[in-house]
Order: structure tokens, then sequence, then C-alpha cells
């Protein structure tokens, strides 16, 4: 019994140390698979001498935690870089262009960045070669990183304490894709883990198209068609050898060697970046000779500042309302407008010509624009000097021709084209004779001229008795010949015939939507209304009565050629029967 009971306590025994045993071994061939390298340091070095032995044992030690640091790293930086989504590389914000109504003639720019993206093949060769050999010469042979690169800036910085740059282009493109400190020591590696993710998804070329559309070049200016066009006032497609190592050279410090700041330091740059083309044969020599020897023609100091206008004014209000705000942040739409730009250069040039011989008449005391402009420097205040407005409706559309807002949107920004609001008097006549015909008055018919009696119109106060510009009054005359020469007294009557609501019913059809006063005054136009109301108004009588909605956005796309808006359309409605208005327009071709 004796030995029964000890077999069966040993055999306990052995059981419960089954599982011990089964976890040392997982365990031991855990570390021999981590450490597989010491055993192959060990297997050579068994005859070396044991202190060279444990020499060999210690760096095997240090290169294997080395790899497992390094690995380690490389699993979290890499987990890291996955939660960045890569679309962003491709979106960037860059101007809209705007174009007259020939879809062809550019009059501004509105949102994104001051940038407009291009294709590779859009790029002048030279540029590229140039960008190549000044930012990352081997970016045809690397997957994202460099590491004679990295190497190099290692040794200087250890050697000398020399911060020197490793960044690949496809660094500075994850640089200027997304939001990380790319100057810390963690921001660097992240870095590049996104520059491996980015190098696996895009092409070389498209890495290279993604970069030049976003690099900046100081002064607002980012991608290469801006700098181009904004330096040298040519399209990138079109820059020279000398041109292109120059844009290329100042990428590095773009504020500082801007040629329109430092014009010397930047042809110094432009002569670095050829050398470096020649270096890594890229060019030759005599190549580069006659690069240097070539005139760079920069864009004189008298077209670098971008003016405003008004009409892109009302561009740009038009857009608020029908865009979404991603289309208005990203930007890159080809948006076609309704302005004619000759008409509106006519225009603007005509308020111009007619109030500057307004302020040289003998007398004139107000201030005037040339006082203002040699002002200019030492004031911030708002100018004084007489401003004027024009809008120009195309009659059977709606679409604006030209739209001018005053003398200079530079000098003040306040469109009175749209906004201003001015007492609207005789003009708002011609409506009220209008009304009147809808009711049934006719243009023969006979109307008295005489002062206004106590107590005569309808609504009105028994003093209240308007008179006649030419201060004379006549017995009677006929309705045409009242409107033509806009008799007051007449013309109180005929609207006290319309009845003030049929008056007020026909002002808000044809576009005064403000509130009117329902007295007999508004007869007279004792009403504010700005430029575009009374345009459009106008536009009823030769449309025979008809009212088209004023537009300035013909048509929207974006970069693909994908229609954004297709434009609304002449919209139009009926604001008074077609005889009424034809009257009406018949008399007022009569005033001249």
């Amino acid at each position: 019994m004796a030995a029964k009971k000890t077999a069966k306590k040993a055999t306990k025994r052995k059981t419960a140390r089954k599982p011990a045993t089964s976890a040392k071994r997982k365990a031991g061939l855990l570390a021999r698979v981590l450490t597989w390298p010491i055993g192959i340091v060990d297997h050579f070095t068994r005859a070396w001498h044991p202190f060279n032995r444990w020499f060999a044992r210690l760096f095997a030690w240090i290169g294997l935690f080395c790899c497992w640091i390094f690995l380690a790293m490389a699993t979290f930086y890499g987990l890291r870089a996955q939660a960045y989504d890569l679309d962003k590389v491709t979106e960037m914000p860059a101007r809209s262009i705007v174009y007259a109504n020939d879809g062809v003639t550019e009059i501004g720019t509105v949102h994104g960045d001051n940038r407009l993206l291009l294709e590779v093949g859009q790029i002048s060769p030279w540029f590229i070669k140039a960008l190549v050999a000044r930012e990352d010469a081997r970016f045809y042979e690397h997957l994202g990183i460099d590491p004679r690169g990295l190497l190099r800036a290692v040794k200087n910085f250890v050697q000398d304490g020399k911060k020197e740059g490793a960044s690949t282009i496809t660094m500075q493109l994850s640089d200027n894709s997304f939001t990380y400190d790319g100057k810390s020591v963690d921001g660097k590696l992240l870095e590049l883990a996104l520059a491996l993710r980015i190098e696996n998804k895009f092409s070389k070329d498209q890495i290279l198209q993604h970069y030049m559309n976003r690099i900046f070049w100081g002064h607002s200016i980012q991608g290469i068609e801006s700098a181009s066009r904004t330096y040298f006032e040519k399209p990138a497609t079109k820059l020279s050898l000398s041109e292109s190592a120059l844009l290329a050279g100042i990428i590095r410090g773009p504020n500082t060697f801007s040629p329109f700041v430092n014009f010397d330091a930047a042809k110094q740059q432009r002569d670095v970046t050829l050398g470096r083309m020649v270096h890594y044969e890229f060019i030759s020599q005599e190549e580069a000779d006659q690069a240097k020897r070539e005139e760079l023609k920069i864009r004189p100091n008298g077209r670098r500042i971008l003016h405003d206008s008004y009409a892109m004014d009302a561009i740009r209000r038009d857009l608020d309302k029908i865009l979404e705000r991603h289309n208005i942040e990203m930007g890159g739409l080809h948006i076609t407008t309704t302005i004619d730009p000759e008409l509106q250069k006519a225009a603007e040039l005509s308020v111009e010509k007619r109030l500057k011989a307004v302020e040289q008449r003998s007398g004139y005391s107000h201030q005037t624009r040339a006082q203002f402009a040699r002002n200019l420097g030492h004031t911030r205040s708002a100018p004084k000097y007489i401003q004027g407005a024009v809008v120009c409706l195309e009659n059977k559309s709606g679409a604006v021709r030209a739209i001018v807002g005053g003398r200079n949107a530079d000098e003040s920004k306040f469109n009175r084209a749209l906004l201003s609001k001015r007492q609207v008097g005789s003009i708002f006549k011609p409506f009220v004779y209008m009304a009147a015909f809808d009711k049934g008055l006719q243009p023969g018919a006979w109307v008295r001229d005489s002062r206004i009696r106590p107590g005569e119109i309808k609504g009105a106060q028994r003093s209240w008795s308007p008179a006649n510009s030419d201060q004379t009054y006549q017995n009677m005359m006929t309705v045409t010949e009242a409107l033509a020469r806009s008799r007051n007294t007449a013309s109180v009557r005929i609207g006290d015939y319309a009845g003030i609501k049929n008056v007020l019913e026909t002002a808000r059809k044809v576009g005064f939507n403000q509130k009117i006063p329902d007295t007999p005054a508004t007869y007279l136009g004792a009403f504010e209304a700005s430029p575009q109301q009374v345009a459009q108004a106008y536009s009823a009588f030769p449309n025979g009565g008809k009212i088209y909605r004023p537009f300035i956005i013909s048509r929207i796309t974006d970069t693909n050629g994908k229609v954004v808006y297709p434009g609304s359309g002449s919209i139009s409605y009926s604001a008074a029967k077609a005889g009424s208005a034809w009257s009406v327009s018949n008399t007022l071709q009569q005033v001249t």
C-alpha cells in the first residue's frame, strides 16, 4: 500500500511539472529565435581567445539590440503613418480662374491659394531637371528615403554640429501635405514612414507633379505655374533653362532670394543650380554658360501689384451664393462670366473721364482724385472725391455685360453699383405711367399740368403741392408729352389715377423689393434704390413688360472639365402688359 501511494505521489509531481516544463521550452525557443545571431557569432568565434570572443559577443548583442529597436520603431511609425489619408497629397487649394463671356479671356482669379495646377507634361523639362538637381539628385533611384543623404547629414552634424537637410522630394511633399512637427525627431521619423507610403502609392512623375504644384515661392505664390506667371509673365511650359534654374534655386529661401527683393542673390542661386545640373550631367557646361549669359526679364515694378475691380467683387458675391463651401475652399475651378471685357473697360474709362471733367470745372471746391492720390502715402482715410457707378445689362437675357462700382476698387472697396442707395426721383416716373397704362389710360389722353389743389390727390396732405422743375404750369397736355417732359404735377395726377397700390405692385414686379412709402410722394420717386435695381427695372420697357433676372455667372467647371454649375440661364417673368411697356418705351424715345 505504501509503495502504491508513493508511486501515485510521484506521478502527480510529474504531472504538475509538465505545464511549467512546456512554458520553459516555449520561452527558450523564443529566446533562441530572437537571439539566433548570437548563436552564429558563438559558432564562428569558439576557437578565438576568450577576451576577443567576449568582445565579439558584446558587439553582437549591441547590434541585435539596435535591430530590435529599429523594428519596434518601424512598426510604431508605420502604424502611425497608416492613419494619414494619402488622398490629401492630391488635394491642393488652387486659384479659380475667372473668364470673360468668351470663355478664353482671363479677367481675374478667386478663392484658394495663389496657385494654378498643372500636370508634369505642362511644365518645362528644364525646370524638372533643375529641381531634381537642386533638391534631390537621386530622386529617381531611391524609394522615398535617400540613405546616403541621411548618413551625410548625420556625419556633418556629429563632426561640425552643422544641421543639414536630408529630405528627399518625397519627404518634402509629405511635409507640405500633412500636419505634424517636421522639425522634431518624432516628426522626422513619421515623415520617413509617410514618404515610403507615398512612394508606394504614386509614381515618380505623380510625386513630382504634386510637389511642383505645392512649392512655396514667396509673396503668397504657390505652385510652379503661379511662380512662372508672377516672376516671368509666362506659363511654366515656356520657361528657359536660365529661368528654370533661378526658380529652382530660390526654393530654399523664397523670400530672401526672391528676384523682386534681391535680384543679384536670385541670380547667384541660379548659378549654383546650373553648377549642380552640370555636376549631375543633366546639362553640359556649354549650356550652363549660355544660360548664365541669358538676360532675365523679371516682371517690372509697375505690374507687380494685382489690382482689384468692381466686376470681380460682383462675381465673388455671386459665387458665394452659388458654390458649396468645399468648392470655395479648394478652388481650381474655371468660371465663365457674362462680362464683356471691351465694354467693361469702356465703362470704367467713361466714368473716370466724366468725373474728372467735373473736378476740373472752375470753382470746384471738393477733394479731387488727384489730390487723394498725392496724399495716399500719408493717410489711410477713405476717399472723399466724387464717385459714379455703371450697370450694363443685356435686355433680352439679364446678363451683366459691365459693372462699375466707383473710380478705383483699390482706393475704395465699396461697390456702389450694387450697394449704394440713392433717391431715384424722376427715374421712377415711367413706372407710374406703365401702371396707369395697365389700368387703361391711353398715351394720347389729356392730363392737367396745373398746380395741385388742396385735397385733389388721395392720401396727400392738403398742403402738399409739388412744383414743376421749371416753375411753370400748363392747363392741359397729352400723357405722352407729360412723361417726355417729366412734368411733376401731371405725373402726380397720373399716379393718382393708377392708385398707390397698383404703382407699388408695379415697382415690386420690376425689382424694387425694398420698402417703399405708400404716399403720393412715391409718384415722384421719393425712395432709394441701387443702380443695379434701376438697370433691371428699365429692361422691362424694351422687353415688352418682361423682366429678366440679372446674372453674372454663366458656367463653372472643375479642372477635369466636369460641370459644377451649368448656369441659371435666362429667368424671366411678366411685370406689366406688353402694350403698356411699349407705350412707355416709345415715349422715352421721344425724349431724345
